[in-house]
């Protein structure tokens, strides 16, 4: 069984004028990724990238098509699939170390587990020493390698990083 699974995926947004002119942002996208595969995207700016990621997120629905991630139907955000966003999107008001522990909280991890995880990963990215400090304390580097220690620290069978 695939890990991710896209199915003659579509995406088409409604016209934002009154022209009444859509846009066709994806159209007909396949694609297989099996366990422990490591697949990267590229095209141009505006080509879709960001939209397939956010279909398989589940932030938005395919127009036509459909995504499985390990045989399930993907219709709403999981925690079998993380998202590393291009912006980092990290809670300004929580340190790093609850930044990375935000998705275990969610989870239901016992709070011993929760600390092991948070160390781990803030030692895996480079950060270990800065658990303490708050986003705007760290450079722009820095801010990603925490989005990418929260996306790793939930275990995704799916990691998306845009």
């Amino acid at each position: 069984m695939s890990a991710l699974s896209v199915k003659n995926v579509s995406k088409i947004f409604p016209a934002l004028n009154n022209k009444n002119q859509s846009v066709q942002a994806l159209q007909d996208v396949s694609l297989e990724v099996n366990e422990n595969e490591f697949v990267s995207i590229l095209g141009h700016s505006g080509c879709g990238k960001t939209t397939l990621l956010n279909l398989i997120a589940g932030f938005e629905a395919p127009t036509s098509g459909s995504i499985f991630c390990a045989g399930k139907a993907v219709k709403d955000p999981g925690a079998d699939r993380s998202m590393v966003f291009q912006d980092y999107a990290l809670f300004p008001w929580l340190t790093v170390r609850d930044n990375i522990a935000f998705g275990l909280h969610l989870k239901r991890i016992n709070s011993a587990s929760i600390e092991q995880s948070v160390m781990h990963f803030a030692n895996l990215v480079g950060l270990s020493s800065f658990v303490d400090s708050y986003p705007h304390q760290l450079s722009g580097g820095m801010r990603q390698r925490v989005s990418i220690a929260r996306a790793l620290a939930v275990n995704p069978t799916v990691l998306l990083m845009d």
